[in-house]
């Protein structure tokens, strides 16, 4: 992009006054960013409210700098010759613009991405879920989306703690098992994009600054924020609606009946995408939202294969045979009843080791060794609260 194109650009997204829904009205009169500054105030007067025209005639006083950050940032890693990977500023009216954002009522002018852009033109699924798992949800978010990734679907997430992280890890983990040199090609190769509610400059969480380099490297940073923008509460909404747009459906693993996860969700049914959801405990706060939605009619999924159905994903090509991510949420080494006395008393929900005492009959020192050894064999995972809950095997 020329430095006078995307000074015209910025110009228009800084403006004060001027949102989305006015920038793209002007841009539908005047043709394109350059074409709305030369024409000039009277043109302006004609197309919008005194108010915006005011504000149009001024220049932002932070355009140079932002112009600056912005040719500096694109230019410090250029793209592969086939246009893979490398830093990207794609505009409304750039080709590579993904046309399913159009379904957004406000779909932003400008987005910033790094990475595989043919991700955006493969099948995808968004995975979203609560930031405070439980050890199962958590793992239940990785092989799913480790299955779907190996089917060769691309998954979708927010780059939030937990079931967010928990998916873009599976996917990455599902990715290259059908090899490096289908990269590229849209649809070969399932990974990850990671729509973050920040300027794609900063990192956030902090915590997740590793995570975040491998899906610059090997999936796709998306972003619709100016660089320099921090974590602010207002731009997660906006990113939500974002992940529900660029996605075929909405699979939701876990979430409280109030979360974000369900607005995402919301936001998906709106826009005419399918909603899926994982079962879990009637005792857990984080399978709440879940079964609101199954009772709303989302679709109850139990496996990988149950969202490839249910998207009509296999018709388009996508492998239908995942490999070692495919999930059941109690298939598997558990489709036989446990052998192991405590597991067997544990069943699927937490439970207190007060509890599992008075169902086995076991003494505190002699459960207490057992439980540790099922944590440190990955079969039981240790809750807040004193609680543990058995691990479902993926």
């Amino acid at each position: 992009m020329e430095r006078e194109e995307l000074r015209a650009w910025l110009r228009l997204v800084l403006t004060p006054h001027v949102g989305p829904v006015t920038a793209r009205a002007l841009l539908r009169s005047l043709g394109s960013p350059q074409a709305v500054w030369e024409a000039g105030p009277q043109a302006w007067a004609r197309l919008v409210s005194a108010r915006e025209a005011a504000s149009l005639a001024q220049i932002p006083p932070d355009l140079e700098a932002q112009c600056a950050a912005t040719s500096a940032w694109l230019d410090a890693v250029p793209a592969a010759p086939d246009g893979e990977g490398g830093r990207h500023l794609l505009t409304l009216a750039d080709p590579r613009y993904p046309s399913r954002l159009l379904d957004v009522a406000n779909p932003p002018l400008l987005l910033f991405a790094q990475g595989r852009l043919s991700l955006l033109q493969a099948p995808s699924v968004a995975v979203v879920g609560s930031r405070h798992p439980t050890a199962q949800g958590a793992d239940n978010a990785r092989a799913f989306a480790r299955a779907l990734s190996e089917a060769g679907v691309t998954v979708i997430s927010g780059l939030a703690r937990g079931v967010d992280a928990a998916a873009h890890e599976g996917a990455l983990a599902g990715a290259p098992l059908r090899g490096a040199q289908a990269r590229g090609a849209p649809g070969a190769v399932g990974s990850t994009i990671a729509v973050v509610g920040t300027g794609l400059d900063q990192v956030y969480p902090k915590g997740h600054a590793p995570l975040l380099r491998r899906i610059a490297e090997q999936g796709l940073v998306l972003g619709e924020f100016l660089l320099g923008t921090g974590p602010l509460p207002s731009n997660f909404p906006k990113r939500n609606r974002l992940v529900a747009a660029l996605s075929q459906g909405s699979l939701v693993v876990e979430a409280a009946v109030q979360s974000g996860s369900l607005i995402t969700a919301r936001l998906a049914l709106e826009m005419g995408r399918e909603v899926l959801a994982i079962p879990g405990s009637i005792h857990s706060p984080q399978s709440r939202g879940c079964h609101a939605l199954i009772r709303q009619g989302a679709k109850l999924v139990e496996t990988a294969q149950d969202v490839l159905e249910e998207l009509r994903l296999q018709a388009a090509g996508v492998s239908a045979t995942p490999a070692q991510g495919e999930l059941a949420l109690c298939e598997a080494a558990d489709d036989a009843a446990p052998t192991d006395p405590v597991l067997a008393a544990m069943g699927y929900d937490p439970v207190s080791q007060e509890a599992l005492s008075a169902r086995t009959g076991w003494g505190p020192a002699e459960l207490g060794a057992r439980l540790l050894e099922l944590e440190l064999m990955g079969q039981v995972a240790r809750l807040p609260g004193q609680l543990f809950q058995r691990v479902a095997a993926a």
